[in-house]
């Protein structure tokens, strides 16, 4: 059984990682004027999926029964994490703006991460 709840923690503290970070540390690019770039998107759409991930790494750990769902329900929501900065949503046009350099490496790492905790989880799960 613990074997099955270590993927849900580690996902857990990803998906922390990526809310805090995607309005602190790895946030988008802002402009000198105070105006948002077109990168503000992708980087509240980032927030949004690390939320979902970290609800779908609660109920892992909360709900036993739910727990192999849970975990098969966060692949897609990981693989549009890896998709959204540059591909389905704009960033900077500039390879040197923080959102390309920072932002954009950072959440792909992170949610690539939670992707393979939660098919590692899956598959802990399933053999139960």
């Amino acid at each position: 059984m613990k074997k099955q709840i270590v993927p849900g923690i580690i996902i857990l503290v990803l998906s922390l990682i990526i809310v805090i970070g995607s309005q602190t540390f790895l946030s988008p690019c802002l402009h000198e004027d105070g105006s948002f770039g077109p990168c503000h998107g992708a980087g509240q759409a980032l927030m949004g999926l690390g939320c979902a991930v970290g609800i779908l790494a609660i109920l892992s750990l909360c709900v036993q029964k739910a727990r192999l769902g849970t975990y098969l329900s966060a692949l897609p929501v990981c693989g549009l994490g890896i998709l959204t900065p540059g591909t389905l949503m704009d960033l900077c046009h500039m390879s040197t703006m923080r959102c390309r350099m920072v932002m954009q490496p950072a959440m792909i790492l992170l949610f690539s991460a939670a992707l393979l905790c939660a098919l590692t989880g899956a598959i802990l799960t399933a053999r139960k």
